[in-house]
């Protein structure tokens, strides 16, 4: 298994107003496309998906492709230490099969060092609070899910968005990210905010470009590595052998937060992945 080590272990300790996000994308599960291939059969790489979360030792988590059998199994390996937010499940979905299927952005953050402030859910469209809309073209229908937690110890309280943005329409994305940024931007830039996802969008495409000119939003990754391209986050299952690429996974922030680490976590275990996305880890503070 390839493991890349942070400068500090991963076991260790964090203190208090110090945090670690981790951003996955774990796949749809029981796509056709998937079946020839046993390495990337849900049932089969379930338990390498965990162990890879797990042993980075995340406070919080924001999953993206999460249906109702990926979802029961997260919450047997987490649902004891983690609070759980984000599953109302896919049934507004016309099609309830394949890879039209509705996947939930769900947010998990441990118990044991945030209180559940408050919770929200709305959908990427011009009818934000109709479940299962969708404008712009979208391919389908998109939404966002966010929490805001507080400290046990500190007191300190932060808000963090879970979205993954449409796969097909350039347009929608951009709108979809617009909507966002506009949400987000209603609290005050006192307000810390993490806003996690699958952005189905490079840096040089319009949703990013448009983030990355409002000057509240940075990157966690590019914070510590450049905002050069960084290459390939959705490898297909192929890892390195899918060459150079764009990333389309990020950590973006807003607010007092300042970035302490981050890295694209590539492990794997001969050739199965945890996901057809490398995940993304970043460690802040407040």
């Amino acid at each position: 298994m390839a493991v890349l080590l942070p400068m500090a272990a991963f076991g260790a300790k964090r203190p208090a107003g110090n945090y670690r996000v981790m951003s996955c994308n774990i796949r749809i599960t029981g796509l056709a496309d998937d079946a020839p291939y046993p390495e990337r059969v849900w049932e089969n790489r379930r338990d390498l998906c965990i162990s890879t979360i797990k042993g980075k030792d995340p406070d919080i988590i924001c999953l993206q492709e999460v249906i109702y059998d990926s979802y029961s199994w997260f919450l047997k390996k987490f649902g004891k230490d983690y609070y759980h937010f984000g599953f109302e499940g896919p049934e507004m979905d016309p099609w309830t099969e394949g890879y039209h299927f509705i996947g939930k952005n769900v947010i998990l953050f441990k118990k044991s060092r945030f209180e559940w402030v408050s919770s929200g859910s709305y959908w990427l469209s011009e009818t934000p609070t109709i479940a299962g809309s969708m404008s712009w073209g979208t391919n389908r229908a998109r939404h966002c899910n966010w929490v805001r937690i507080r400290d046990r110890k500190t007191g300190k309280e932060f808000r963090v968005v879970n979205t993954h943005l449409d796969h097909k329409s350039d347009q929608a994305r951009l709108e979809q990210m617009k909507m966002i940024v506009e949400e987000c931007g209603q609290y005050s830039k006192d307000m810390p905010q993490i806003l996690c996802g699958d952005f189905n969008s490079g840096i040089k495409n319009a949703p990013i470009q448009y983030i990355h000119s409002d000057e509240d939003w940075s990157e966690m990754y590019e914070d510590i590595h450049g905002k050069e391209e960084a290459g390939f986050t959705c490898h297909n299952f192929l890892g390195e052998a899918r060459g150079k690429g764009r990333r389309i996974d990020f950590i973006f922030h807003r607010g007092p937060v300042e970035t302490t680490y981050a890295e694209i976590v590539k492990d794997h275990k001969g050739n199965m992945y945890p996901s057809d996305h490398y995940f993304i880890l970043a460690d802040f503070r407040i």
